[in-house]
Formats: C-alpha cells, sequence, structure tokens
C-alpha cells in the first residue's frame, strides 16, 4: 500500500472519530441546556402581593405585629431596621426598586433588607421565606450579599474603625477596674483564632509595632505598652497576657480566676451575637 493511500485510510478515519466526538459532545451541551431551561422554569410569585403583606404585617399604622415582635425577629427597632433600609435605597441601585417594561414593580427595598436579615437572624436556607416574601433563592443570595457589602461600605467606618483616644480610655478604665490596668480587651472566641492571627487587624498592629501606648504602674514598675489577654494556645507576646495553666501558690490561683473571669467577657458577648444573629454559628454556603 503506497503512503498516499495510507495517508488517505488515516484521514477518513479521523473525520469519522471527529464527528463521533463532536455529535456527542454537542448533544450532551444542548442537553444540559434544556435541563437547566427546565430546572429555572418562571415562576409568578406576584412579589407585589409579598410586599403588601409584609407592610401590613409590620410596617403600617395598625400592624399585625407589635414593636416588641417586629425587634425579636429582625433583631432590631424599627427605627433602626428603616434607618438601614432608606441609606441602602439612597445609596445603592441594588435596593432601589424599578418599574420594568412590563409596567410592573420590581422588589422593594423592604423586601429585601428583611430577606437578608432572616438570613442573618435564624441561620436559614436561602429560599425560606419564599413563600412570604416572594423571593427565589438565587435573589435571596443576591439580597444577603448586597446588605452585607452595603452596610460595611455605609457604616464601616463609624463601627469598624480603629479605637479613639477616648474609646481607649474607657477601655483602659474598665480594664483597670477588673484588676488588670494597662488591658485593653482580651482575645478569646473560636478554636480558630490561631490560624488567622495574620489576618486580624488587631495582630497586624502587633507585628508591626502599633500597639496602643500607655503609662500605667504595676508592682512599682512603670509600662508603656498595653495588653491583650489571652489564652495558652496564643504566641508569648509580651502585649499577650496569658493564665497561669497550673498554678502553685495562692497567689498564682488568685490571677489565674480573676484572668479567666476577665477573659470571658469576650465570650458572653460573642455568645449574644450568637444568639441573635445564627448565622454565626452555622456553616453557610452560599
Amino acid at each position: 500500500m503506497s503512503s498516499s493511500s495510507s495517508d488517505e485510510v488515516f484521514e477518513e478515519r479521523f473525520d469519522e472519530v471527529f464527528e463521533e466526538i463532536f455529535e456527542d459532545t454537542f448533544t450532551n451541551i444542548v442537553e444540559a441546556q434544556t435541563s437547566n431551561q427546565r430546572s429555572r422554569a418562571y415562576i409568578e410569585r406576584n412579589r407585589e402581593g409579598g410586599q403588601d403583606r409584609l407592610w401590613n404585617d409590620y410596617f403600617s399604622e395598625d400592624a399585625t405585629f407589635s414593636s416588641q415582635i417586629f425587634r425579636r425577629r429582625f433583631r432590631m427597632n424599627k427605627d433602626l431596621f428603616l434607618c438601614i433600609v432608606y441609606g441602602l435605597s439612597e445609596n445603592f441601585p441594588f435596593f432601589q426598586q424599578r418599574r420594568y417594561a412590563t409596567g410592573r414593580f420590581g422588589l422593594s427595598a423592604l423586601q429585601k433588607c428583611t430577606e437578608a436579615i432572616r438570613m442573618l437572624a435564624y441561620g436559614s436556607a436561602a429560599d425560606t421565606v419564599d413563600e412570604y416574601l416572594r423571593l427565589g433563592e438565587t435573589t435571596a443570595l443576591s439580597c444577603l450579599h448586597n446588605f452585607t457589602d452595603g452596610i460595611i461600605q455605609l457604616f464601616g467606618n463609624d463601627y469598624l474603625r480603629r479605637p479613639t483616644p477616648e474609646d481607649l480610655q474607657r477601655l483602659l478604665d474598665i480594664g483597670e477596674k477588673r484588676g488588670f490596668p494597662g488591658m485593653v480587651g482580651s482575645i478569646d472566641c473560636t478554636l480558630n483564632d490561631i490560624n488567622v492571627l495574620d489576618r486580624s487587624p488587631v495582630f497586624d498592629d502587633i507585628f508591626e509595632g502599633r500597639a496602643p501606648r500607655v503609662r500605667y504602674m504595676v508592682n512599682g514598675h512603670r509600662y508603656k505598652l498595653a495588653y491583650y489577654l489571652t489564652y495558652g494556645i496564643y504566641p508569648k507576646w509580651s502585649t499577650f497576657i496569658q493564665s497561669i495553666k497550673l498554678p502553685q501558690s495562692p497567689k498564682q490561683e488568685l490571677f489565674a480566676k480573676a484572668q479567666e473571669a476577665a477573659r470571658k467577657d469576650v465570650e458572653r458577648a460573642f455568645g449574644v451575637l450568637q444568639a441573635q444573629f445564627t448565622i454565626v454559628k452555622n456553616s453557610v454556603r452560599t
């Protein structure tokens, strides 16, 4: 057989194999798209009805549910929630209600913010309140992400800032009353704390020598650097005051007891946060 004949046979066989693979691949893509279209079929949710129901239940003059129930379910009072809704709707297009080309209005800022708060408060699945608020799962997740991003941008400068001198002095006064002059707080929340040393701005400040500088006296010695109370898994740094694991004297026992009691403040505060916003203690998949 000549080389030219061999080449022709090879090319014919190659074309056949290529066509088979191409046809199978094309068929799989079409079937996947058809399946995806079936799973995302349009659902008429009557979002206007969801808005009317929400308004009548919580925001009208003769609302169905009292302000106490509102606070329990929204984790804040109504005035604060409306302030957040107003701020988000004024500054972020996502929360601005728009009229579609069909003449119908889209979801309101109240619906979107309520959905985000319910997910944060109860740690529930994205489509849990679909029947009530009339939001699909994808829209609900988008509400959550835009809500948290918007809150950080709106209020971050006020509530995620570094302590002012007045804040620092207040923390020092509290620490001194607890028997720890120079203490500005404690670090004791989760088992993963030791894994995020390189991600916390608190530790960044310590690494770079920006720990708060103060003046206080202990046992006749003057100190200029503030410190935090921690437990045993943290590094042995001068700005970390740890408890005594096995105290051997009454003096050591007293110190360990006082240190651990003061350190529990942050655990109790974190417990309140978990109780108010269940999403903090649950694993989340978005």
